[in-house]
């Protein structure tokens, strides 16, 4: 698929950035922040875990002439990656999303997410140093931190064996990424430290929706609320926390979104060390049964939800300190959990009546 137009803002920048799993859920809503900064995006999905329908609310959202070119591309195929860089010489950036993330998947498919996730990762390093884009930001995640001593995280924690494949990537990955800069004169990366995005786009025209059944929290929380699951389990009710449940810090994923805009910017202008790494959360933890309670709030609706055993790979609690983001990015996240909550809602419900919806989800 390849969809071509112009922006309905005012280009500040001209610079294009390629964008890997542009299609899935945090790459959809990053595009349309970068769509509305003035940028000129190369969105490339294989839509393993995401749909290409999203392509039209990006559209719907920015402007039906936004500058954007979407393409159905693996990563991993290095032939076809080569053609997209060989038709866009232009790029000035690259913000990489693409990778598998069920931690529980990750856990019963290691080689899965071996396979992919490094070997994407390798891949389209390669093309940026054969083609000589500079500028790289990698999708890192919380979990390279593991089972933390001490808290809020900062970007200075130690790291701790991960404590699934999943998280294991990320920390193979972020190696990767900062070996491959060290070694190439002219790249620069960032290294972004998700906490747990969550939410969706205020238009309620994007968010969280993958192939199979969901594995996040919060889409099983609507999932269930709209009937599409039966039952919400809780994993685990007797850790060391408020009430015995996991503690995770929740991050709108709209501000995520900004969040790799302006650390695109930065780089762009030169602004950063060679390698950076940030974490982004709202800096709060909320227990599973607190999200659950909020949820209830703000939708009126009662859960159906069962307590059960602790699940692999699960840490305990983690919530971060986000200073650094904020000081040197000028981040603050604007959204709190009952914004992730009533949003993450709408999507959901206007999914039961979308022309748009093949998900197929059970």
């Amino acid at each position: 698929m390849n969809t071509v137009g112009t922006s309905k803002h005012v280009n500040k920048t001209g610079k294009t950035i390629l964008v890997t799993g542009g299609s899935g859920y945090i790459g959809s809503h990053t595009v349309v922040n970068l769509l509305e900064k003035g940028f000129r995006v190369i969105s490339l999905d294989n839509y393993d875990n995401s749909h290409k329908w999203i392509n039209n609310r990006i559209l719907e959202i920015a402007g039906n002439e936004a500058k954007v070119h979407f393409h159905d591309v693996d990563i991993c195929e290095k032939q076809k990656l080569r053609k997209i860089f060989e038709k866009y010489p232009e790029i000035s950036g690259i913000i990489h999303f693409a990778a598998h993330k069920a931690v529980g998947e990750s856990v019963e498919n290691p080689l899965k997410y071996y396979d992919n996730n490094l070997n994407g990762l390798i891949s389209i390093l390669q093309m940026a140093a054969k083609f000589q884009v500079p500028n790289f930001i990698f999708s890192s995640s919380c979990t390279v931190y593991g089972n933390v001593d001490k808290l809020p995280v900062t970007e200075s924690t130690p790291l701790q064996t991960a404590e699934s494949p999943y998280g294991a990537t990320k920390v193979m990955g972020e190696r990767i990424v900062t070996d491959f800069v060290h070694a190439t004169p002219i790249a620069k990366a960032v290294l972004l430290r998700y906490f747990n995005p969550a939410g969706a786009h205020s238009s309620a025209l994007i968010g969280e929706l993958p192939q199979n059944k969901p594995a996040n929290l919060v889409p099983v929380i609507t999932a269930v609320a709209s009937g599409k699951m039966d039952c919400l389990t809780v994993f685990g009710t007797d850790y060391d926390t408020r009430d015995g449940s996991c503690v995770r810090d929740y991050i709108h994923v709209s501000d995520l979104a900004e969040a790799h805009t302006l650390a695109m910017q930065a780089l762009l202008n030169g602004k950063l060390n060679r390698v950076e790494v940030f974490n982004l959360g709202i800096g709060q933890g909320a227990t599973v049964l607190e999200a659950i309670k909020a949820f209830e709030k703000v939708s009126g609706k009662k859960l159906n939800y069962a307590l059960g055993q602790r699940r692999k790979g699960d840490v305990v609690a983690i919530y971060a300190d986000y200073q650094k983001a904020q000081k040197v990015l000028g981040w603050s996240p604007i959204f709190n959990m009952e914004d992730i909550m009533r949003t993450a809602w709408e999507w959901e419900k206007q999914l039961d009546n979308d022309n748009y919806f093949t998900s197929g989800r059970q």
